[in-house]
């Protein structure tokens, strides 16, 4: 579903409970909810359709999505369940086993423990978790807290939508779908626990919404994005199958939705199609100071295998939310 519908589907049930430190009234990455005064309780729940052919690397993509949400708040993750659609009809137990057994190994990497879940015949498969996680009431990391004269450090490419349409299509060559497998099953549990020691002042991961759904949700009424064309990783198989019309339809939503919200100064528009891709398991988005910036950059550069890099930079509010020069 586009941001917009979302939105809009929402907007009436936004709890209200001194206890809820982070509903959804913001679209934040996840809920946070008050148990005392040294501990709140962080909660998500994702799940997607298969992105590529192998059952335990779909688990692998699949669970590190799904836990992203738990790092974007710079919580530590607890326990997770399963939610399975299962398509009993075209593949067997051995496929399911080697899904669930890919997304443990996910859950365990983190430090948390997977304890159930639930499972149901579907003509679609799909998989994801319901995730727990606990972090300092004074330590949550919001979306829309973004300071004027922070930048913005993205952690990992884009273009993961339109090469997962790609892998569906048979269109990649393996190399290249190895790389992209690669960066979707990696974690963003390390790069968010050494966010703790820096200057950070909001963050966010990019998935469905892509780059700029998301930066966008993170924008507030005193502030705008800027983004620096040229400077935002992407790969490059990715611009090439876009170019010849290999886009997913979430991508197009995106692109559609967010044309009046952003400001596009660069000479070509071919940027702002790719930073609308709707993402499967993509990077943190990170409003932080600038020299930070720059040691968390190299600090993080084998954990992201080289792509994290400053993309642009918090400014007072401009004619949109998001400006690309």
């Amino acid at each position: 579903m586009g941001p917009g519908d979302l939105k809009q589907t929402i907007i009436s049930l936004v709890p209200c409970d001194d206890k809820v430190l982070v509903g959804f009234e913001n679209s934040d990455d996840a809920s946070v909810y008050k148990l005392n005064d040294e501990e709140a309780l962080v909660q998500t729940l994702d799940f997607i359709t298969p992105v590529v052919d192998d059952p335990y690397v779909y688990g692998k993509i699949a669970a590190a999505n799904s836990l992203s949400d738990i790092f974007a708040m710079g919580a530590d993750v607890k326990t997770a369940l399963n939610i399975v659609g299962f398509d009993n009809k075209n593949q067997g137990t051995d496929a399911l086993r080697e899904i669930l057994r890919g997304g443990n190994e996910k859950i365990q990497e983190c430090g948390g423990l997977l304890m159930g879940g639930h499972t149901i015949e579907s003509p679609e498969m799909y998989y994801g978790l319901s995730v727990s996680g606990i972090v300092h009431p004074n330590k949550i990391l919001r979306n829309n807290t973004a300071k004027i004269g922070h930048v913005l450090v993205l952690t990992k490419p884009l273009g993961m939508g339109v090469l997962s349409t790609a892998i569906k299509r048979d269109l990649l060559s393996e190399s290249t779908t190895n790389e992209a497998v690669k960066i979707m099953e990696a974690l963003n549990y390390l790069p968010s626990k050494l966010l703790r020691k820096y200057d950070v002042s909001a963050c966010t991961d990019i998935t469905g919404f892509g780059l700029l759904g998301h930066a966008l949700e993170s924008t507030n009424e005193f502030n705008s994005f800027a983004i620096h064309c040229g400077k935002v990783p992407i790969m490059q198989d990715a611009l090439e199958l876009a170019a010849q019309g290999v886009v997913p339809g979430g991508t197009k939503r995106n692109i559609k939705y967010l044309q009046d919200k952003t400001t596009v100064m660069c000479a070509s528009n071919d940027c702002y199609e790719m930073y609308c891709d709707a993402q499967t398991s993509g990077g943190l988005l990170v409003s932080m100071a600038e020299e930070d910036a720059k040691e968390y950059v190299k600090e993080i550069e084998d954990l992201t295998y080289g792509y994290a890099t400053i993309i642009g930079e918090v400014i007072p509010r401009g004619i949109t939310p998001i400006m690309i020069y």
